[in-house]
């Protein structure tokens, strides 16, 4: 794939998810993009698709012209950005200049993978871990999210979540996440997590600068209030996540698993970067431990996906002991919508 096709997908998916500026700064960026120059020299050393499913290039250069402006660092650009409304014209050249000006930053920032942690997410694992926890009856939960970048989402149990008529969450949430809801309302089971833990291959601590730079310029100029999400849940992480390979963690992490508690792991649009053999070994070790699992001492596995359907992600869990596979809907990849289905046990 080319970068102008790449481009050109990803501002699609953008508009898409509700930010009608990267629907226009991708294309024009297209347009006047650097042929030759050493940003495009290292865009093209990626191997592989350079796409948004594979290495996200769009993503990774969007990203870098969104830290120039939230570090004041080109002012032109500033000018051009949102809250600014502004001319093609103008937003195009004001791309024109950064891309010379920035070049070696741009070089550098693109180097690392994107890092959303869509805090929105957390809404399908609110009501999915109730629903678990309500089919359990097991209410002390252990958890391990694969793919947790910087850990917003193991923090979800001090969000609330208001749905259908029903709030869960804690008195003095750190956020409140209501998605456009429908179908029943999420089930109430109350539970405490006694541990929380997570991994990924480029974890980010939120509490260092640089750290929560990256998470704030994923996100797109002309959506603050996911900057607004974001920055709550910083304020209240105190989640721990590792540097590593996933499968090669959570092999660990099973074998050290407490008794009489939900052992909880989830991924929320993670699972597909893994390689086919990674997602092959883990499978298997989650459903050896899940074949072990004594019913006061339940493992529940809570996938947000994509699955190839064209509307978001499959939201569905497998619980052990009995190996239960059950949806629970479907949800926008930002946690705009969710379409829930529910536990019907």
């Amino acid at each position: 794939m080319s970068l102008s096709d790449a481009l050109a997908r990803q501002a699609e998916a953008c508009i898409a998810l509700g930010s009608p500026f990267m629907g226009r700064m991708l294309p024009l960026l297209a347009e006047i993009w650097p042929v030759g120059s050493p940003l495009d020299a290292a865009v093209r050393a990626f191997d592989g698709d350079i796409g948004p499913s594979c290495h996200s290039l769009p993503l990774r250069l969007a990203s870098g012209l969104h830290a120039l402006v939230l570090t004041g660092r080109d002012a032109d650009l500033i000018a051009a950005y949102p809250p600014n409304a502004v001319s093609d014209e103008v937003l195009r050249e004001a791309l024109t200049r950064s891309l010379v000006r920035h070049e070696t930053f741009l070089r550098d920032w693109i180097t690392s993978p994107p890092q959303t942690n869509e805090v929105r997410r957390s809404a399908v694992l609110i009501a999915g871990a109730h629903a678990l926890v309500d089919r359990t009856g097991v209410t002390q939960v252990h958890l391990s999210e694969l793919g947790a970048s910087a850990g917003l989402n193991l923090m979800f149990d001090r969000y609330a979540l208001e749905a259908g008529g029903t709030r869960l969450g804690p008195d003095d949430a750190a956020l409140t996440l209501s998605p456009d809801w429908s179908g029943p309302a999420p089930v109430a089971a109350p539970f405490t997590v006694t541990d929380r833990r997570g991994v990924d291959l480029n974890p980010l601590d939120p509490h260092n600068p640089d750290h929560a730079l990256r998470l704030r310029a994923y996100l797109w100029a002309d959506q603050d209030h996911r900057v607004a999400l974001t920055d709550a849940a910083i304020r209240v992480n105190e989640a721990t996540v590792d540097q590593s390979d996933a499968v090669d963690w959570l092999e660990g992490r099973l074998a050290e698993a407490p008794a009489d508690r939900m052992h909880l792991i989830y991924h929320t649009v993670a699972w597909q970067y893994f390689p086919a053999e990674r997602q092959a070994t883990g499978t298997k070790l989650i459903e050896a431990a899940g074949d072990r699992a004594p019913p006061d001492t339940p493992l529940g596995w809570l996938r947000m996906e994509a699955d190839g359907m064209s509307r978001g992600a499959s939201v569905t869990a497998r619980l052990w002991p009995g190996d239960h596979h059950i949806a629970l809907g479907r949800a926008d990849f930002h946690g705009r919508w969710v379409d829930w289905t529910g536990d019907p046990h």
